[in-house]
């Protein structure tokens, strides 16, 4: 057997193979290895790459590499202008003379705009390739930036605000498809937490944003930095993101009918070579640097763009895919935005009577507790490995789910700690403790429910990219869209302790239900309707 981390010297490329296939039940995969194959983790690789340099799963661990950083920071960018301008809102309220609650908004509309464009731009990438609608949409981000900078108005700027979020909301469902795309199933918990590490690195972007307020510039600066950045970055994805969309199996057929022409063409004499060449694929050139550069991508007419757009919604049937949207939906509503939103107006407040300029310093407990979750990324791919090969290499969906068993808890206390901290007036202290650990509790149920839900359904991503993406900003600006009201009807204990950590809690549990009963729900919903439904046609990816 191959090592995928060893392989023996050859002339030319080495193309790696495998014998790995997906069971009866979607999300059980048989990975034993067999001579010849390729492994990681020992385990034969999956999906089955086909024997073409040009399938994004032979690309250099290079080439793969730097569409993963690209990505990254996209999403890094994209999720700090949205989030970014938290100490922002009380300046606002006075600039544009609205209510602070309405100020809000400036970040409520927009995240909601950043997760609804997903569900327009997932069938256009689908439809016209990655390369051209991630482009396309850094183009918009970069508009949106700089009409965000410059606005004199309410209005002006929220409607630029939504054009950079219309444009970075692919983010939400693009780097999932590229991962999808370029990396094998053993490497996917890995990948998926570097590009969650990344969306939840935008945390930090409140506290360079809350100094920038001191410099000639004000909140302006903020527009202009991450502007300066996101042109830098096009100009990288231009030159190293390579068109992904891959058509394995056509590609497989196409080999397959050439073959059997050319043994047609012999004659009685020659079948049993010709049968021996038919079985030898044809193994095509690596496109050229130059070709690679081309902003068109793969157009393929076959797919169905307005299907896609209603078919999509019917993921939301899905528990694993449900499960996916309530985890996002309420870590962002209930965490991210109420931070974004209570720690300026508490801590700018008595008895802490903190400058302005240190309103965005609450990030700083919330990136802690990523980078102490960050250590555990592997954790999930390495738990995995060691269930399938007891499991005489047939490995389940639900292998990776074990590790995420101690941020059930942590979060919802992290929630706890927050809201009576902000309800007492405690210790400062206690508003880093209770974000660090409900972000520590987040990266877990960002990173692991994604990859839970790649791994069970491994047909039609892109479409139940779209659902979750959709669902995802739905649930998050229906919690943070009126939180300061309902605080000020409230209090912070109530809404934030008490609700907010109930509704946590309560999400988190379903981790017993799906390490439990998971692989049953997978095999109900393959014999489903909805199962027939989507399979009378599949997307790529």
């Amino acid at each position: 057997m191959n090592s995928s981390n060893e392989l023996p010297p050859k002339s030319g490329p080495h193309l790696v193979h495998s014998h790995a296939h997906e069971g009866d039940i979607p999300g059980t995969v048989h990975v034993k290895a067999v001579d010849g194959d390729d492994t990681g983790y020992g385990q034969a690789l999956f999906p089955v790459p086909a024997e073409d340099p040009n399938d994004p799963l032979q690309w250099s661990k290079f080439k793969k590499t730097i569409i993963l950083v690209v990505i990254c920071i996209y999403s890094f960018l994209g999720n700090s202008a949205l989030l970014g301008v938290g100490p922002y809102l009380t300046l606002w309220a006075e600039e544009f003379e609205v209510s602070k609650a309405e100020a809000s908004t400036l970040i409520s509309y927009p995240n909601l705009a950043y997760g609804l464009t997903s569900w327009l731009l997932v069938p256009l990438y689908l439809r016209f390739g990655r390369r051209p609608i991630m482009l396309g949409s850094m183009l918009a981000f970069i508009a949106g930036l700089a009409a965000s900078s410059r606005a004199t108005s309410f209005s002006g700027l929220m409607a630029a605000r939504i054009v950079h979020c219309l444009g970075a909301g692919v983010c939400e469902a693009l780097p999932v498809q590229l991962v999808n795309d370029i990396f094998f199933l053993h490497e996917r918990g890995v990948q998926l937490g570097y590009y969650t590490f990344a969306l939840c690195l935008a945390a930090l972007a409140t506290l360079p944003a809350a100094y920038m307020l001191q410099t000639p510039y004000s909140w302006r600066l903020f527009f202009y930095v991450i502007l300066a950045f996101a042109v830098a970055l096009f100009i990288l994805a231009f030159f190293f993101v390579e068109e992904t969309s891959y058509q394995r199996g056509k590609q497989l057929d196409a080999t397959i009918h050439e073959d059997r022409d050319s043994a047609n063409a012999t004659t009685d004499q020659d079948k049993p070579e010709a049968l021996a060449v038919e079985q030898t694929p044809v193994i095509p050139p690596r496109k050229s640097f130059l070709t690679t550069l081309s902003p068109w991508g793969h157009i393929d007419p076959t797919v169905p763009f307005f299907t896609l757009l209603w078919r999509s919604m019917t993921y939301f049937l899905v528990p694993q895919v449900l499960w996916v949207v309530t985890s996002f939906g309420i870590i962002i509503g209930l965490g991210a935005l109420s931070f974004n939103f209570v720690f300026p107006i508490k801590i700018t407040a008595p008895p802490y009577n903190w400058p302005v300029s240190s309103s965005g310093l609450h990030a700083v407990g919330g990136v802690l507790g990523f980078l102490l979750a960050v250590p555990f990324t592997p954790t999930s791919d390495l738990l995995a490995a060691y269930l399938t090969r007891r499991n005489n290499g047939i490995r389940e969906a639900e292998m990776r789910l074990g590790v995420m068993l101690p941020a059930m808890i942590i979060g919802p206390v992290g929630l706890v700690v927050y809201g009576l901290t902000a309800q007492l007036n405690l210790h400062w202290i206690g508003y880093f403790l209770g974000a660090g650990m409900a972000s520590w509790c987040g990266y877990f149920y960002y990173s692991f429910t994604l990859a839970y839900a790649v791994d069970s359904y491994n047909s039609n991503t892109s479409e139940m990219l779209m659902a979750m993406n959709v669902g995802k900003q739905l649930v998050s600006f229906g919690l943070g869209f009126k939180v300061l009201d309902w605080i000020t009807q409230s209090s912070y204990a109530a809404v934030i302790s008490a609700g907010f950590g109930g509704v946590l809690l309560a999400n988190n549990l379903f981790l017993i239900v799906f390490m439990i009963w998971g692989k049953n729900i997978r095999r109900v919903m393959s014999t489903s309707w909805l199962a027939r439904l989507h399979g009378r046609s599949t997307t790529a990816g």
